[in-house]
């Protein structure tokens, strides 16, 4: 089915956030549909982990609208909570527990019945099978962040929310959290990503926000974006190598300054 005809499970209306007088997020708004990866790149302190907040119900917008699967964030919290799975870049789970019952006390936690059969079957999907018994604190960094990816998962939730989830991994536990986040894609959940690498982003992602000084500047597919900005002269400037790509519009557009 065409991605513009599916549903949507994330709406955001509007948002404005403040920290005192300081605005942090404009009348930002935008929108992932079920069986897309939207991508939610900008610099350090451009809006964004605001706006992940506020989608995640920890703080609360002065304005604006968010609808999670059809729920109102502000009508009904529990309903649209219900609906959001949660992978950070970096994990608290207990690190002398094993990988089986981390899995199963978070199981219980969301009320998911967890058999022995269906926790082998994860963990097969997440090619730990061999791993069930070792403590969590033992898990390289990728099969930290792939048992973490599982947790988010667990009540198989419409809306799932990855941030900067691959950041410090080796290329090859990056390009199996990938294959992760496509087999999500194709199961028809909805995925909103942050992430540094703009690489990662052109690789997984169906279209792309960028935000900067809390705004939206911009929303479209990866190669879209390349291709309606490959001539602007600022665009241009930022290219290391000829070949324009996500990296050199997003520095074009955002701007050469490093962010504290």
């Amino acid at each position: 089915m065409n991605n513009q005809l599916k549903e949507s499970v994330l709406q955001v209306e509007g948002l404005n956030i403040y920290y005192g007088s300081f605005q942090a997020v404009r009348n930002v708004s935008l929108e992932v549909k079920a069986g897309e990866i939207f991508g939610l790149l900008g610099p350090n302190g451009a809006g964004k982990t605001s706006t992940l907040s506020a989608i995640e119900g920890l703080l609360k917008p002065q304005s604006g609208n968010i609808s999670i699967a059809g729920y109102n964030i502000k009508e009904k919290p529990l309903y649209a909570r219900a609906n959001i799975g949660v992978q950070l870049q970096s994990t608290s789970f207990q690190p002398e527990l094993t990988v089986s019952e981390i899995i199963r006390l978070y199981g219980g936690i969301y009320g998911v019945e967890m058999t022995i059969e269906k926790l082998e079957k994860m963990l097969t999907n997440i090619k730990l099978e061999d791993a069930a018994s070792k403590r969590f604190g033992q898990l390289s960094g990728g099969q930290q962040q792939r048992v973490s990816l599982v947790i988010a998962m667990i009540h198989e939730p419409r809306l799932v929310l990855l941030d900067e989830p691959t950041t410090g991994l080796d290329p090859q536990s990056r390009r199996q959290l990938w294959e992760r986040m496509e087999a999500l894609r194709e199961n028809n959940h909805g995925i909103l990503l942050t992430t540094h690498s703009m690489e990662e982003a052109e690789a997984v992602c169906d279209r792309i926000a960028i935000i900067d000084h809390g705004q939206v500047i911009t929303i479209d597919t990866p190669q879209a974006l390349i291709e309606s900005n490959r001539n602007k002269p600022e665009v241009i400037s930022a290219s290391r190598k000829g070949k324009i790509t996500l990296e050199d519009v997003f520095i074009g557009l955002t701007g050469r300054a490093i962010r504290s």
